[in-house]
């Protein structure tokens, strides 16, 4: 059993997210004095009573620090079973602060522990003052030690050619951005994941500007606009008389990144007879051009992103698991914008500036009226939603400043309730879209589908309403 308390206050580096703590412990006066204790220390807590609940509750969330109890009901004196938990907190994290419990007469329990990766010990029963040290010397240490990685991630990422372009402050996009800079000088594939214009082809285009391959090309492809009947012709080319249309000899998009980066987004929507092609490529770095026996070689690095879940797709069997794995040798997941509401304001100033110039408005900011209904509004449609929505309001402002009213966002929170009488054909048509993407769980095939629109059209009124 579980017992979650997540207790509101200041984290101990002076932010406002309090350090999360993970407490495991099979005795329910031990989780219950360590709460009281705690508590008043604005720490956040999750408090287990097995190490299988631990290492569970590892995968659901991150934590700032883990206080581990050394004796569990399989073995009350060993000692074994928290030892090896010790151990398979390390596989899973390799920084995360432990501190272990133990009895007065097992000391050289906590030397072995902290040879296997513990921080630190307390002796049961403890004391409050010394209890309190450790955990905040250690969760302090681990705290300062993320915030420097931070910072230099975030250094590399902007030093990377054309990376303005890429905004992320919010502590959601803390682990985004730290995964980038760790791989984005790598030739790894990426599958990046998330919800519609969370900024997947930002991510593309900054981890090829990592990259050593910076100076060859970057190709994207919309694979999910693209028609079946065409889809090997655009990824591998075709030589002359190939087919009826083929007039003349194509390069395809792996030749045209050959030595560069190969963006295929909306990987999902690849159809089941082309995945087997575009595996062998992945796996042999060979292809050929459709009418053509000659074989040519290709070095591409594969960047993909989908909002689906592939693995739920391989399990219908629309998706196949092996390509899923040469796709996601790392895996990188958008929060939405509204997990990452403190980028609203550089995000909007960012769009603010390229609209305005592009329209030639120069405007002096928002009202602070209008950026609190940016800040107050769920985007549903996301970072590309908030980019349409700035230059709509770019476009309609009557003063030197955005307003609320320019934004046009009101009508969008109450749609809902509003008369279709008071709208254009263009709103409904947007409303339509939003929630069948919503019925269908963010499969634009399925959406197109139920709208009895061809996936094509679809994507292009996505775009259109920045959706």
């Amino acid at each position: 059993m579980v017992e979650a308390v997540t207790i509101k206050g200041a984290g101990l580096d002076g932010g406002d997210t309090p350090c999360k703590l993970l407490v495991v412990d099979d005795q329910p006066h031990i989780l219950e004095a360590i709460q009281l204790l705690l508590k008043p220390e604005g720490y956040g807590l999750e408090m287990v009573r097995t190490p299988a609940l631990a290492l569970e509750a590892m995968t659901r969330e991150s934590f700032d620090g883990i206080l581990v109890d050394l004796n569990y009901t399989r073995d009350t004196t060993s000692g074994q079973e928290g030892l090896e938990l010790v151990a398979r907190i390390r596989e899973v994290d390799a920084q995360v602060p432990i501190v272990v419990m133990t009895a007065w007469g097992n000391i050289e329990l906590a030397v072995e522990a902290m040879r296997r990766g513990a921080g630190d010990f307390i002796q049961k029963p403890w004391e409050n003052a010394r209890l309190l040290n450790i955990l905040r010397t250690q969760m302090e240490l681990y705290r300062s030690q993320r915030r420097t990685q931070w910072l230099e991630a975030e250094n590399r990422i902007l030093r990377a050619p054309g990376a303005p372009d890429f905004i992320a402050s919010a502590p959601a996009m803390r682990p985004v951005v730290e995964t980038m800079a760790r791989i984005g000088p790598s030739d790894a594939n990426v599958l990046i994941t998330g919800e519609h214009g969370t900024g997947k082809e930002v991510v593309a285009q900054t981890l090829h500007r990592l990259s050593a391959r910076a100076t060859h090309t970057l190709v994207a492809v919309n694979t999910g606009a693209l028609p079946e009947g065409t889809f090997e012709s655009e990824l591998f080319g075709h030589v002359k008389g190939a087919f009826t249309d083929a007039r003349a000899d194509r390069i395809g998009r792996f030749e045209l990144a050959n030595n560069g980066t190969l963006f295929l987004d909306e990987i999902a929507n690849i159809p089941v007879r082309q995945q087997a092609k575009l595996l062998r490529v992945l796996e042999t770095g060979e292809m050929e051009r459709v009418g053509s026996s000659k074989t040519q070689r290709v070095n591409v690095r594969m960047l993909s992103a989908t909002n689906a879940e592939l693995r739920g797709e391989c399990a219908a069997g629309r998706f196949r698991e092996d390509l899923l794995f040469r796709l996601n040798t790392v895996e990188i997941s958008l929060p939405p914008l509204r997990d990452r509401r403190e980028d609203i304001p550089s995000l909007t100033a960012h769009f603010m500036a390229r609209h305005s110039a592009r329209y030639r408005r120069p405007l002096q900011g928002l009202e602070p009226a209008a950026l609190q209904q940016m800040l107050q509004y769920s985007w549903p449609g996301n970072v590309r939603e908030l980019d349409h929505t700035i230059e709509r309001a770019v476009l309609m402002a009557r003063g030197e400043r955005i307003d609320a009213g320019d934004l046009g966002l009101q009508m969008q929170r109450s749609g809902s309730t509003q008369s279709l009488d008071d709208m254009d054909l263009e709103t409904v048509e947007a409303i339509l879209i939003r929630k069948a993407l919503a019925r269908a769980n963010g499969n634009v095939s399925h959406a197109a589908d139920a709208l009895g629109l061809s996936r094509g059209a679809l994507y292009r009124r996505i775009e259109k309403y920045g959706l």
